[in-house]
C-alpha cells in the first residue's frame, strides 16, 4: 500500500491532540472519513467508541466532553454532518468542548451532483467556537498540519469546534513519518480587569442564586457568600445544595406568597445559568433587583434585568471594596438565617411526605437524590425530570441536564457519553424523552457501562398537564397536540436491544433496584392526571408548614 498525504495528516491529527490531552474518539462509520477514522483507530493512546447513528455520536461525544476535555467526533460526508447538529448546538450553548471532524468530497466533487456530498461549510454557524474548511493533505506543507491540530484543540476547550476534512480517493495508504513536534509555547496569564459594579448593589437583602454551567467551584460561591452574608439558592445542577448557606426548596418556599413577598431581593448574583423554576425567575423579575451574572455559560438573560456579567475576580475585587455593607453584620446573618430556617421547614416537610409508599415523580426525584452512590452522576431530562429534581430533591440532589437548548433529545446519549468514562451514571428520563433517543441502546452491551435508566411512563409529554392548554382545551385536542401518547412497550423496547428491564411500582423497590448495575431499565409507570395532583399537595402542605 503506498504512502498516503491522507493518512498522514490524520495520525498527526491524532498525535497533536493526544499530547494536548484528548483520551476519547467517538466514530459515526462511514466511507470518507476513513482516513481519521482508522489514525483514530490504530492509536493506542486513544479510546474509541462506536456509535451507528450520528445523532447520538454527537451526544456521547458531549457527555464526554463534561469532563472537561473535548473527545473528537468523526462522521462521513452529506446528511451524517447535519445529524450532529442537535449536540453541536447544545455544546455551543453550554459551553462543552467538542472536536467536531466532518469529512467532504474535495473541491472538485462539490456542487456538482456528487453522492452523499451537501454544502458542510460553516453547517453549524455560531454554535461553534471556530469552524475551519481544512485544505486537502497533500505533501506540499505538513509542517502546518500540527498548528492547524493544536488552533482547534486549544478552541475546542471553550466549547465546540467544527473541522471540515476534504479527502480525495484513495482513502486508505500507509503512514509517512509524522512531522517534528511542535515547541512549547509559554502559558499567558489573562489579566483580570475588575467591573465596577453598580452602586445600587451595594445592598444587604440580596441572594446568590447558583445554577448549572458557571464554571465556578462550590467552594468559591460558598466564601462569597459567607462573605456577603447572603443565601445561595442553589439548583441541582450547580452541585452547591450540600452547603449550610443553601436553600434547596426555593421553588417551593416562593410559592408562600407572603414569605416571597417579605424576602424580596435587592440584588441578585447569579452564577452560570437560571435554574428551570418560573416561580424563581418571576419572583426576580417582580422584585425590579439588578441581577449580576457571574460565569458563564454565554450572557443569559431573556428577563432583561442583568445589568453587568462579569468573573469571579470582578466579585472577589468589588468585595473587597466594601461590595455590601452587610459583610459580617448580625443583620446580614439574620437575613440568611431567615432564608435556612424556613428552608429547613420546608426540607422536613417532604420528606416526611416522600417517604410514603406511593412512586409518585417527585418520589423518583428524591429516591435518586438520596440513594444514588456517592461515585455515581445523574443525568436528568430537560422537560419533568429537571424540575422534579430542583423542586422535591433535597439537599442531597446533585445532576447534569443539557439545559442549553432544554431539548428532551440526547438525554440517553449524554449520559451513555459520561458512563463511558468510567462511573455509573443514573438517567432519569421522560418516556417520550427515552422513545425519541432509543437508538443510544443499540449496542450498549458492548460498551461495558454502567448505565441505569429510569424512565417515567405516563404515555405522553407529562410537562403539558401543568400548562393552560391543559384545562383550556378540550380533551381529545389536548391528547392530540400535547398529551401525545405513544402507546409503547417500553420494557419490550428495551428488550430488543438485549437490555435487562423491568417495572418498579413501589418506593421501596426503586430504592433497591437503582442499586444494581446497568445497563439496565427501571420503568415507572404514572398518571399526569394524578401527579399534577401529586404537586400540588406537596407545596400546600410546605405553605401549611410555613405558617
Amino acid at each position: 500500500m503506498a504512502v498516503s498525504a491522507s493518512a498522514t495528516f490524520s495520525a498527526t491529527l491524532f498525535d497533536e491532540w493526544v499530547s494536548l490531552g484528548l483520551t476519547d474518539v467517538v466514530i459515526a462509520p462511514g466511507s470518507r472519513s476513513t482516513p481519521v477514522a482508522v489514525a483514530a483507530t490504530r492509536d493506542d493512546r486513544l479510546r474509541t467508541h462506536i456509535v451507528i447513528d450520528e445523532r447520538v455520536a454527537g451526544f456521547v461525544a458531549l457527555g464526554l466532553g463534561l469532563s472537561g476535555t473535548p473527545a473528537a467526533l468523526i462522521c462521513t460526508s452529506g446528511t451524517a454532518v447535519a445529524n450532529f447538529m442537535p449536540a453541536v448546538v447544545e455544546a455551543g450553548l453550554s459551553a462543552v468542548p467538542m472536536l467536531v471532524c466532518t469529512a467532504d468530497r474535495p473541491p472538485e466533487l462539490r456542487g456538482v451532483g456528487a453522492p452523499q456530498t451537501i454544502d458542510q461549510i460553516d453547517i453549524y454557524g455560531t454554535a461553534v467556537r471556530l469552524s475551519v474548511d481544512a485544505p486537502v493533505p497533500d505533501d506540499s506543507d505538513p509542517t502546518e498540519w500540527r498548528s492547524l491540530a493544536r488552533k482547534l484543540f486549544r478552541a475546542a476547550l471553550n466549547g465546540p469546534v467544527h473541522v471540515n476534512l476534504p479527502f480525495r480517493e484513495p482513502l486508505l495508504g500507509e503512514v509517512d513519518a509524522l512531522p517534528p513536534p511542535l515547541a512549547e509555547e509559554p502559558v499567558t496569564t489573562k489579566k483580570v480587569i475588575p467591573v465596577h459594579l453598580p452602586a445600587e448593589v451595594r445592598v444587604e437583602r440580596g441572594v446568590i442564586i447558583a445554577g448549572g454551567a458557571s464554571g465556578v467551584d462550590a467552594f468559591t460561591i460558598s466564601r462569597i457568600a459567607e462573605a456577603l452574608g447572603w443565601p445561595i439558592l442553589a439548583d441541582p445542577l450547580s452541585g452547591v445544595r450540600s452547603d449550610v448557606r443553601a436553600v434547596a426548596n426555593f421553588d417551593v418556599i416562593l410559592r408562600h406568597d407572603e414569605f416571597a413577598k417579605s424576602h424580596a431581593p435587592q440584588a441578585v448574583l447569579r452564577f452560570g445559568r437560571p435554574p428551570a423554576s418560573k416561580v424563581l425567575s418571576t419572583w426576580v423579575k417582580s422584585s425590579g433587583a439588578p441581577v449580576i451574572q457571574v460565569g458563564g455559560p454565554g450572557h443569559i438573560d431573556p428577563d432583561h434585568n442583568v445589568v453587568a456579567h462579569c468573573s469571579v475576580a470582578d466579585v472577589e475585587a468589588a468585595i473587597g471594596d466594601g461590595f455590601s455593607g452587610a459583610t459580617g453584620s448580625r443583620w446580614a446573618e439574620s437575613w440568611r438565617a431567615s432564608w435556612v430556617e424556613v428552608d429547613a421547614i420546608a426540607e422536613r416537610t417532604l420528606t416526611e411526605l416522600l417517604l410514603a409508599p406511593e412512586l409518585s415523580e417527585p418520589t423518583v426525584a428524591r429516591v435518586v437524590a438520596d440513594n444514588a452512590p456517592s461515585n455515581a452522576r445523574v443525568v436528568v431530562s430537560s422537560s419533568m425530570p429537571v424540575r422534579d429534581l430542583e423542586w422535591f430533591g433535597g439537599r442531597r440532589a446533585v445532576a447534569h441536564s443539557n439545559r442549553g437548548a432544554n431539548g428532551i433529545d440526547g438525554v440517553l446519549s449524554t449520559a451513555l457519553g459520561l458512563a463511558l468514562l468510567g462511573e455509573p451514571v443514573i438517567a432519569v428520563i421522560g418516556d417520550l424523552a427515552f422513545c425519541h433517543d432509543s437508538n443510544a441502546l443499540w449496542g450498549i452491551n458492548s460498551h461495558n457501562v454502567d448505565l441505569r435508566i429510569v424512565v417515567i411512563d405516563n404515555d405522553g409529554g407529562g410537562i403539558f398537564s401543568f400548562l393552560p392548554q391543559a384545562s383550556t382545551l378540550s380533551t381529545a385536542e389536548f391528547e392530540r397536540l400535547f398529551g401525545t401518547p405513544h402507546n409503547t412497550d417500553l420494557c419490550a423496547l428495551a428488550g430488543a436491544h438485549g437490555v435487562e428491564s423491568l417495572t418498579v411500582q413501589s418506593r421501596e423497590q426503586l430504592v433497591k433496584e437503582i442499586s444494581a448495575r446497568g445497563p439496565r431499565v427501571m420503568r415507572v409507570p404514572s398518571n399526569r392526571r394524578r401527579n399534577v395532583a401529586v404537586h400540588e399537595l406537596l407545596v400546600e402542605e410546605v405553605r401549611n408548614a410555613i405558617g
